[in-house]
């Protein structure tokens, strides 16, 4: 039977033993949540639904063109970043890929159906998990693709643009394409001391993920995209798949939370005082923090053993990172949230280690 090895799992069971809804940590949305004129541009776009949607979102790819300072011929849509994935691995068929361990699991699986084989760079707990120059190493004239999620997930951890550069440099020089995960590139400090958008003018073996998920809270509608100047490209991934990807509720959805400047700038002050607060709590609890640059901290804890089933029994959902690649039992991941929330969840961090103590004294 299919096993479901992402967060967001709030469908299993519908109410947490306490009797009320679980609290999710295990999925990285926007801790603001969904703009208030997306719901608007939603509701009014039902009216819309009568007809087949866009297959080319005109509208959605100039209003996101002007949104990032892009061309809109190097923009191409998908059914959230996972579908562009997918529809990537079978536009290229590459036969051999580079990725990171640990890091996102649907690279591997969007690559292995195209019997893509799979090398890893392993990132190292004594380096913190960073992406170092000795990446460069593993990329060869049999590299295909290299894929970088930047920040990784579930680590949080920041690729320096240098390293990033020279990635890109090898990449050009082997022939292999370049994917750079940036889906939470929005929540950092300073997104632009890092985003690689800039390049992709200069270089067409570099595509660029990005979706409007996490950054706007709407992971139920679903909207996705990839760049790359490469327009050959662009065409294969039209012929990938089916023409109508994209509903008409995403794609209005997308060209409104565009205009959304001032949610974005509450949603970096938000996200950057609860991710130093939940820092400062988990570290006094015993925690180790590694990376955590986003809007989700990534750490390891070793008691108790059974962290993830005793916040549940709690109405707290946590994701466990020990499916991961490279990682194992007692590596955790949770979102950032509103104060309120992420006080419950230390507070229930805190009980489930109480617990823990008085079982290891009987």
């Amino acid at each position: 039977m299919y096993t479901y090895v992402h967060g967001g799992d709030i469908y299993s069971e519908k109410l947490a033993p306490t009797g009320k809804p679980f609290i999710d940590f295990s999925a990285n949305i926007n801790p603001l949540g969904l703009p208030a004129s997306v719901k608007k541009a939603v509701q009014e776009s039902l009216k819309q639904c009568v007809n087949y949607p866009d297959p080319f979102c005109r509208d959605l790819r100039k209003a996101t063109a002007d949104f990032l300072n892009v061309k809109p011929e190097y923009l191409f849509f998908g059914n959230g970043a996972a579908d562009c994935l997918f529809r990537l691995a079978v536009a290229l068929k590459p036969k051999n890929a580079l990725v990171l361990a640990p890091t996102f699991a649907d690279y591997e699986k969007a690559l292995k159906t195209v019997d893509c084989k799979i090398k890893y760079y392993e990132l190292k707990e004594s380096h913190d998990y960073k992406v170092g120059e000795d990446i460069l190493n593993k990329i060869t004239v049999r590299t295909d693709i290299v894929v970088i999620c930047n920040p990784n997930n579930p680590t949080g951890q920041l690729t320096d643009r240098n390293i990033m550069n020279a990635i890109l440099e090898r990449c050009h020089e082997v022939g292999a394409y370049l994917l750079i995960d940036e889906c939470f590139m929005d929540f950092i400090d300073m997104p632009r001391e890092y985003t690689m958008i800039k390049a992709l003018a200069r270089n067409k073996s570099l595509i660029i993920l990005k979706a409007f998920t996490k950054t706007f809270a709407m992971p139920g509608i679903r909207l996705g995209y990839l760049m790359t100047s490469n327009s050959g490209l662009i065409s294969n991934l039209y012929e990938a798949g089916q023409d109508w990807n994209v509903s008409t509720v995403a794609q209005v959805a997308g060209i409104a939370a565009t205009y959304e400047t001032s949610y974005l700038n509450e949603s970096h002050i938000v996200v950057n005082e609860e991710r130093t607060y939940l820092r400062a709590q988990l570290t006094n609890i015993g925690a180790k923090i590694y990376g955590s640059h986003a809007n989700y901290i990534f750490f390891k804890l070793k008691r108790p053993d059974n962290l993830v089933e005793d916040l549940r029994k709690q109405g707290y959902l946590i994701r466990s990172c020990a499916n991961y690649n490279n990682l194992g039992e007692g590596y955790y991941r949770v979102a950032v949230k509103t104060r309120v929330l992420n006080r419950g969840l230390i507070k229930a961090i805190k009980e489930a280690k109480k617990h823990a103590f008085f079982v290891n004294l009987d």
